[in-house]
């Protein structure tokens, strides 16, 4: 038979772990682009003056645009979902693949094109300067030419992309689980998938309509959002209500991972597992009804500010649930602080913090003022959890060890740099400093200055992070799985006495859950 050649192999591969394979490396790409972008911010804003863009605060504006629709389209989502989802769905209820294998391949091929359609809009022309496209400032009078169209395209293709996936991983979940694995007692990763996938399938196509009218608006003279043709810009941020719950699809495939590297590292179950489905079900519930948070300052009635004010404050109470039944599951076990765990309890502290502001935010009247919870929950959540989970799962991967000190240096350097960056944000929201603004008083120079610090010290931790991922598949040792089992191996790891209620509480568990330094006691066992 003749051998395949390596770029059919990649090409045109239907296996979810090849496809798995693609999806992360091409979040690896999209995400030195994002981060690239975030540091030209950063640079500029390190002082009250230009600094990089010579007076053209435009362009300012326009990296901004690149880098929220790199970081959140291009990364975050293709790496959770598409890398972890497509590699371990599969694996942990026992099918052989995903339900449309085919389908897996093209979900993945309409985001290189996203890729271009981005990099396009950053650089044809003026640039997208729009932020998230709102109208009017998307219209043709002020952002002519084909830049604004481009980051639209670009969100069709991602669109495409993840509605595709999300529909293979509910009729994978729904239809492929192995023999008596009921959907209640899957693992907890799986569950957050699967809660994933049903947010994407419900809210991209709403974003899709509202994007595909306002191209309509531009290029064929209709008037959905063009005040002087009847039409009302507004309505375009209803029909962005996607932003959201687009917040939970990022950070949800987290929570599962989370749950995972915690209760791995603690060598104990996960505290209340049902409560966990039901908070991350509630989540998702939630996220489609508090969208006009975003949207304060629209001009929107007492009686909906007081609606949307209280509807975001309940979303405290399953987050809540989340973060208490992750420190029930840490509390009284036996914690070893593995690379993974590190950033597990990384993540804890900084998606608390992100959760306590983004209660003060739900308030109308405060939010008005304040400004920046987003990136706790999602530059440190989401980040966190995704790398995390690839000190966690990246062995099983590639069947490659990764080098623990760099694993370490690199969590601490992301940890201390990240909060650096971020944390000074909210002081100087709390002093009234508004956003996308690249020149700006002498008085918030002080704060800035420090962010933009943390920000150079953050491309370190990136340097750091390649250069593990490096030393991983240059020179990681092989996992071998076969253990040579002798008297003296089993003697030398028994680090405590065998009591019963170990070896029950062992056995009882999934066998993902096992860990490396409990063979020995299943041998003796």
């Amino acid at each position: 038979m003749k051998q395949m050649s390596y770029m059919t192999r990649w090409t045109y591969s239907t296996s979810h772990k090849d496809m798995a394979m693609t999806y992360l490396m091409y979040g690896m790409m999209s995400a030195m682009m994002g981060t690239g972008m975030s540091v030209m911010m950063r640079a500029e804003l390190s002082n009250g003056n230009s600094q990089f863009f010579h007076g053209n605060n435009h362009a300012f504006n326009v990296i901004i645009t690149g880098h929220a629709m790199a970081m959140i389209f291009l990364f975050v989502m293709p790496v959770t979902m598409g890398a972890f989802g497509n590699f371990f769905l599969p694996m942990m209820i026992g099918a052989v693949d995903m339900a449309f294998a085919r389908l897996n391949n093209i979900s993945f091929w309409c985001l290189p094109p996203g890729l271009v359609c981005i990099m396009c809009s950053v650089t044809m022309e003026n640039g997208a300067g729009t932020g998230w496209t709102y109208p009017p400032l998307s219209s043709m009078g002020s952002h002519s030419g084909p830049s604004v169209d481009l980051a639209m395209f670009a969100l069709h293709l991602t669109s495409i992309s993840s509605l595709l996936g999300a529909m293979n991983f509910m009729v994978t979940v729904f239809n492929m689980r192995t023999m008596g694995l009921h959907m209640m007692n899957m693992p907890l990763f799986v569950w957050a998938m699967f809660f994933t996938a049903f947010l994407l399938l419900l809210s991209l196509p709403v974003l899709t309509a509202g994007v595909t009218l306002l191209l309509m608006d531009r290029n064929f003279n209709t008037g959905f959002y063009e005040v002087g043709a009847g039409g009302d810009p507004i309505t375009y941020e209803h029909t962005f209500f996607f932003g959201h719950p687009e917040v939970y699809i990022m950070i949800m495939p987290g929570f599962g991972m989370m749950s995972h590297m915690m209760s791995t590292y603690s060598k104990k179950p996960v505290f209340g597992e049902m409560g966990m489905i039901y908070a991350m079900g509630s989540m998702g519930l939630l996220g489609f009804l508090v969208w006009s948070h975003h949207m304060y300052v629209v001009g929107l009635d007492m009686d909906s500010r007081a609606y949307f004010t209280s509807a975001t404050m309940m979303m405290a109470v399953p987050t809540g649930i989340k973060i208490w039944a992750w420190l029930a599951t840490l509390y009284g076990g036996e914690l070893r602080l593995g690379v993974p765990m590190l950033f597990a309890l990384g993540f804890l502290f900084t998606f608390t913090m992100g959760g306590v502001t983004g209660v003060m935010l739900s308030n109308a009247s405060m939010d008005v003022a304040f400004h920046d919870h987003f990136h706790y929950v999602l530059s440190m959540g989401a980040l966190f959890s995704l790398v995390g989970g690839y000190y966690y799962w990246g062995p099983a991967m590639f069947g490659l060890k990764y080098n623990r000190m760099w694993g370490e240096v690199h969590f601490w350097l992301l940890f201390m740099s990240v909060n650096m960056m971020f944390l000074p944000m909210h002081f100087l929201g709390l002093n009234g400093m508004p956003r996308r603004m690249p020149q700006y008083p002498d008085a918030f120079m002080g704060w800035n200055y420090v962010s933009s610090m943390g920000s150079a010290i953050s491309m370190m931790s990136v340097m750091v992070g390649l250069k593990s991922v490096l030393m991983q598949l240059e020179d990681g040792e092989n996992q071998d799985m076969e253990v040579q089992v002798t008297p003296d191996f089993v003697e030398s790891n028994l680090t405590r006495d065998i009591r019963d209620s170990d070896l029950e509480l062992i056995l009882s568990r999934p066998a993902e859950y096992h860990t490396f330094s409990e063979l020995p006691m299943l041998i003796s066992h």
